[in-house]
């Protein structure tokens, strides 16, 4: 039989840190007139530490009158008796200290390899102690950034800079920002910025570094080459396709001169053509984090940029999340409300233009369309501007194709034993839909099964104009 004391014996070994009975170590902790001698045993050191190991090795250790004495001027007399506290007994109390020493205690756990420290004070500066990268964004940044083993606390200020810029961009200290961290928050795809003020940030933060006047009409040939340089490595990380035709010209067209010419060309051209896509080799749209509501069990409030993007005819590469058009209103849901035409045509009808979605059985495929006109009446009816969608797999935006109509004539069907048709892709009014091969004719092949499937489920939604 076992027995087991683990407090008791935490509490003998911290009444040995208070006491300092039989000490070995003498600690010089801090530095200038706030320089503290602190005592410790090395053998608990030793034990629980492998930089004190090292530290009390026969190559590294300087000894006075049998005593080891070691010097941290880096680390804070107060911080110190933390960690050795935790080294002694196990015990640690955070809730005391403000996020600026809790950051410094970090560091100084990851100088002296306490490695379950390190997890713990990231944990706590993330659930408790997140107001204080306010106070000096570019500093914290910066700081977590140099240590490997920071990577949760890494990856939480990244995202919460990315969810709030203003924190960074607005700061005073925005201009102090290292190029490697800026070159990091420009490649964000989830940095809520819109994109003007991206580029005006950048801008800003060139001028800063080269000490020169906003305003290129006064630059001469040298600043202009200096900021040249200096923009060279973030220009293929600024989406300028998303950038409004009002803000292209007076805020990016004026610094042409900075700016590669083949991108400029390609820019006017986007903006003075009519019907001229994007390149295909440009960055892709920030995807902002921004939650959209929608009632459904099929799609995701991801969807709906890209649903709104397909609508209004825009590259679905270059949707904006922020000024969605359009609210998604569930009206009909199949499992919900039975498969019967009859009741399709009942919650569907006079509701002007919808969205459909069904999920095929034994898959993750979604497929769906668009029709902007109703489900009213008898026969076909004529738009140029419906379409069908296809997600082979239904989580993965990414995985979607696109087909516009091609016969504006033959795009919608309407009648009472069917639900929803777009040209010769239709629900039987059960659960068994037929897309017939000719249908390849009126609409693009995207990647519809042809002929007879079932589908599990599927959604119909009136788009409605904000």
């Amino acid at each position: 039989m076992s027995s087991k004391f683990w407090v008791e014996l935490s509490n003998d070994y911290e009444k040995l840190f208070d006491t300092e009975i039989g000490y070995d170590v003498i600690i010089y902790s801090g530095e200038g007139p706030n320089i503290k001698e602190i005592h410790a045993h090395s053998n608990v050191l030793c034990i629980r530490s492998r930089y004190f190991r090292t530290a009390f090795s026969n190559k590294w250790a300087e000894k006075q009158d049998g005593k080891f004495i070691l010097n941290k001027p880096n680390i804070l007399p107060h911080l110190f008796k933390i960690i050795l506290r935790f080294i002694y007994c196990g015990k640690i109390d955070l809730k005391n200290l403000q996020g600026p020493d809790v950051l410094k205690l970090l560091i100084a756990v990851d100088e002296l390899n306490i490695n379950p420290l390190i997890s713990h004070i990231q944990e706590y500066l993330i659930k408790h102690q997140t107001e204080f990268l306010h106070q000096n964004p570019t500093g914290v940044l910066e700081t977590v950034y140099q240590h490997e083993s920071f990577t949760d606390l890494w990856n939480f200020y990244l995202k919460k800079i990315c969810e709030e810029p203003k924190i960074l961009f607005n700061s005073d200290k925005f201009i102090d920002l290292k190029a490697s961290l800026l070159e990091i928050l420009l490649k964000r795809d989830d940095l809520n910025m819109d994109e003007i003020k991206v580029w005006e940030s950048l801008l800003k933060w060139c001028f800063a570094q080269q000490n020169v006047d906003n305003d290129p009409k006064n630059w001469n040939k040298d600043e202009i080459a200096k900021i040249k340089r200096l923009l060279h490595r973030f220009i293929p990380f600024i989406r300028f396709y998303d950038i409004e035709p009002t803000d292209f010209f007076y805020k990016v067209y004026n610094y042409k001169d900075v700016l590669p010419q083949d991108l400029i060309h390609d820019l006017l051209e986007f903006h003075v053509v009519p019907n001229v896509k994007p390149k295909t080799s440009i960055t892709s749209s920030r995807r902002f984090n921004i939650k959209f509501k929608i009632d459904s069990t099929l799609v995701q409030s991801i969807h709906i940029p890209l649903f709104a993007s397909w609508i209004d005819k825009k590259d679905s590469l270059h949707f904006n999340n922020k000024n969605i058009s359009y609210n998604f209103k569930l009206l009909y849901r199949s499992n919900r409300d039975g498969f019967d035409a009859a009741t399709f045509h009942k919650k569907c009808n006079n509701k002007g233009a919808t969205i459909w979605v069904a999920k095929i059985q034994g898959s993750t495929q979604l497929i769906g369309g668009y029709n902007p006109l109703d489900w009213n009446g008898m026969g076909r009816k004529t738009t140029p501007d419906s379409f069908l969608f296809n997600f082979m797999d239904g989580k993965n935006i990414s995985t979607g194709k696109l087909g516009y109509v091609k016969d504006p004539n033959n795009a919608i069907s309407c009648y009472n034993s069917q639900g929803p048709q777009m040209g010769y892709l239709y629900s039987n009014g059960n659960s068994e839909w037929t897309n017939e091969d000719y249908n390849a004719i009126l609409y693009p092949d995207i990647g519809i099964p042809t002929s007879k499937f079932v589908v599990d489920n599927y959604e119909v939604f009136q788009v409605i104009k904000k």
